[in-house]
Formats: structure tokens, C-alpha cells, sequence
């Protein structure tokens, strides 16, 4: 009995096409630039970078911003788990609304932002609490603009998430609290990341809503993005990107280890 020859597999050429295509617009696209903001950054020399990076003035504008990100994605992991938990798991009259309101920030020009917020909690305010020129204020602007990133994260898992295995874990004796922990909560965990994650490089990277609100003092309001902003408007790029390039490695830096999180907490899932 003659054996058939086998006929060699073929490969598509599709996923090799998209994959390169998609290598080709990340670069033009984010690497190309990033490059760029390297470069100039070390235009007057890694002295010179480092004086820039290391003056009392943009250090303490990148404490502050490093500071108030991670304390608003902290508020926006608890809040918005609990925004998303109302919206998924209550009915009440006007939840539509409330559902499109959150949002709003995604709409709204973030300058409007900053104009709103001075108007409802400036000198003027109409509820008699001036935030405008303070931290406080900073921190206001940056949960506003952050507001919907873990609700809109954490929704479509409260979504799709089995209520029996809460029902049955309920029937066998254990309260609101072991239910939340030992069931809700670990398949929340993953989405909830990506959300804090989120937040957290918008409010890194934040500005429109903070140049009216924030007042931009040095040592005291004043925020990376804003520092780097007027250096450039005063002829200095070399600075403004040596301040730009520190940020961002901080940031990737605390992205990769959110992101080494939810890897750890998806584990078993991909068991």
C-alpha cells in the first residue's frame, strides 16, 4: 500500500499582514514621538538633563502630580466599583440619566471642565466652598475628568457575572460582606485594574481642566503637565522634555506594575 504524500500546510499571510501593519502604526504613531521627546530632551546633554529633572521647581510639580493621580485612582477604584455596583444591581427613576452622565467627562472639552468647576467652587461659588488655587482643587479637577474609567470597566463584569453562585453562597450562610470578598470581588479585580490604570495615566497626563482651577504656583498648584506647558512657551524644550521624559518612565513604570497585578489575578482563569 503506497502512502500518500502529504501536503505541506499553508501558512496565511493575513495575520502576518495585520500584525505588521499594527507594528507599523504603533511606531508612527506613539514610538516615532517618544523618540522624538527623548531626543530633544537630551539636547544640552545628560548634565544638563539632569539639572532640569532635578530643580526644586519640577520636582516638586512631578510629586504632586505623581501624588494626586494615585490618590484619585484610589478614590475612583472605590467610588466607581460602587457607581457601576448602583447602576448594574438597582433600579430607580432617573437611571438613564445617570448613566449618561457619567459620561459626560468623555465629551466634555476638558477646559469647559476646569471652567465649570472654577465657577461652582472658585471665589464666587455659589455653594460658598473656594476650592480654586488649593490642591484640593487639583484633586476635584482630576476626579471629575477621571470619573467614568473603572465605572465603565467594572460595569460589563457586574454585568455578566453569574448572580446564582452569589445566591447559592448567600443560602449556605454567608453575609454581604464574604459574598462580596470571596465571589464578586475576585472577578472584578482584573477590570477594576484596567480602570485604575486608566485613571491613573489620565490624571498623569491631565491639563486642560487644571489651568484654570489649579492657579499653576509653583511648588504649591502646579502640576507636571503644566510645568512642562509653560517651559515650552518660554523657549525652553530641552527642560520641558527632560521633565516630560521622567514622567513617563515613572508612569510606565507603575502601569507595568499594574499591569503585572491583573496578570497575577487572572492566573487561574488562563489555568
Amino acid at each position: 500500500m503506497v502512502a500518500r504524500p502529504t501536503r505541506a500546510k499553508r501558512v496565511s499571510a493575513g495575520p502576518l499582514v495585520a500584525g505588521g501593519f499594527s507594528v507599523a502604526w504603533l511606531t508612527l504613531i506613539v514610538l516615532i514621538p517618544l523618540s522624538a521627546v527623548v531626543v530633544r530632551s537630551l539636547d544640552d546633554g545628560l548634565a544638563a538633563f539632569w539639572d532640569d529633572v532635578t530643580s526644586p521647581q519640577a520636582v516638586a510639580a512631578m510629586k504632586l502630580t505623581l501624588i494626586a493621580s494615585l490618590i484619585v485612582a484610589a478614590i475612583d477604584a472605590v467610588m466607581g466599583t460602587v457607581v457601576a455596583w448602583v447602576l448594574v444591581r438597582d433600579d430607580f427613576r432617573g437611571k438613564s440619566v445617570v448613566n449618561a452622565v457619567i459620561d459626560l467627562p468623555f465629551a466634555l472639552p476638558t477646559i469647559v471642565a476646569g471652567l465649570t468647576l472654577l465657577a461652582l467652587y472658585g471665589p464666587n461659588s455659589a455653594v460658598h466652598i473656594n476650592a480654586a488655587f488649593t490642591r484640593w482643587g487639583v484633586l476635584m479637577a482630576l476626579l471629575f475628568v477621571t470619573l467614568p474609567f473603572v465605572v465603565r470597566t467594572v460595569q460589563p463584569v457586574l454585568i455578566e457575572l453569574d448572580r446564582e453562585m452569589e445566591e447559592a453562597a448567600a443560602s449556605l450562610g454567608a453575609g454581604r460582606v464574604t459574598v462580596f470578598r470571596r465571589i464578586v470581588f475576585p472577578h472584578l479585580l482584573p477590570a477594576l485594574l484596567s480602570g485604575v490604570a486608566l485613571a491613573f495615566a489620565r490624571a498623569v497626563g491631565e491639563i486642560g481642566a487644571l489651568v484654570l482651577i489649579a492657579g499653576n504656583t509653583p511648588f504649591k498648584t502646579e502640576v507636571a503637565s503644566v510645568f512642562v506647558f509653560l517651559h515650552i512657551q518660554g523657549g525652553d524644550q530641552a527642560g520641558a522634555s527632560a521633565v516630560a521624559v521622567v514622567m513617563l518612565a515613572i508612569s510606565f513604570a507603575l502601569l507595568l506594575a499594574i499591569g503585572g497585578l491583573r496578570f497575577l489575578a487572572t492566573r487561574h482563569e488562563r489555568a
